[in-house]
């Protein structure tokens, strides 16, 4: 089974999720510049950040090289599946690589994903985790790639881009796993997220939204791909975030898997384009 897409006319929404780290965000944007090859458009997803990422994203938008929307919601509290899937709604373009602002892409980040991109497949990936020196000193020199060897990172498997161990893992890799995938590194058909109505909006606070879109999409025929060895992403350091509704959220996830949930009530379909607020 061939593991690399062929038709290289796949256009691309790059939705990127972002709450209050202007500085990390500009990092994560300057790598999306320096793509081999750019997404069609790029959507930041703000969980309700203040004027100074706003200001940011001005700035930026003059002159980046694809369309850079600002998607916002009031603060009100962690809602990463809200914001997603106001996003979604705003997206024009047929396949959504979805990624976190905290990250910093490697160069053929998009590249990878669109080579592996397949209908009726979404795609997960991995990060590299950086420790907090090597985080303060990339944001302070504003640079996007660091040497193979340096310090400073754990995953060190997932540094490497090996075209051919790429294509080999893409259908071998935990294939049947939704426990194991990273929702700051995912890629999927839009019509397939429209088909399950998106991000299910009743998971709220930290934690299983990804797992349980990816049980949802599973459910409804759509199969799970992986991407190692490519795809590669850098993770800057932060304190973890709170936890506290985790617990309910995996009750929830547990739910979808039981009953074969396919399509959530509280999910994507609330929302079109004209509805979608940018910065208010």
């Amino acid at each position: 089974m061939a593991a690399v897409n062929s038709n290289r006319v796949v256009k691309t929404t790059l939705i990127i999720s972002t709450y209050n780290w202007p500085e990390a965000l500009h990092l994560c944007l300057l790598s999306v510049s320096r793509q081999s090859v750019l997404p069609d458009e790029v959507i930041i997803a703000d969980d309700g950040s203040t004027i100074e990422t706003y200001d940011l994203i001005e700035s930026l938008r003059k002159t980046f090289p694809v369309p850079l929307i600002h998607v916002w919601q009031e603060d009100e509290g962690f809602q990463l599946a809200k914001i997603r899937n106001k996003a979604i709604a705003r997206a024009t373009q047929d396949y959504i690589i979805q990624v976190d602002g905290d990250l910093i892409l490697h160069k053929h980040f998009i590249e990878d994903h669109l080579e592996l991109s397949k209908p009726g497949t979404f795609m997960t990936g991995s990060r590299v985790l950086m420790n907090k020196r090597l985080s303060e000193s990339l944001l302070a020199s504003q640079k996007t790639s660091t040497g193979i060897l340096v310090s400073g990172m754990s995953n060190h498997t997932n540094r490497f881009q090996i075209k051919f161990l790429r294509n080999y893992f893409a259908d071998r890799y935990k294939a049947h796993d939704i426990m194991k995938l990273r929702g700051c590194n995912m890629a999927f058909w839009r019509e397939d997220l429209i088909r399950v109505n998106g991000y299910n909006e009743d998971f709220y606070g930290w934690g299983k939204e990804d797992n349980e879109i990816a049980a949802r999409l599973v459910n409804a025929g759509i199969r799970k791909r992986a991407i190692k060895f490519g795809g590669i992403v850098f993770h800057l350091y932060h304190p973890e975030k709170c936890r506290e509704r985790c617990e309910e959220n995996e009750r929830r996830l547990i739910q979808t898997i039981l009953n074969k949930v396919i399509y959530c009530k509280r999910g994507v379909s609330q929302y079109d384009y004209a509805s979608v607020e940018q910065y208010a």
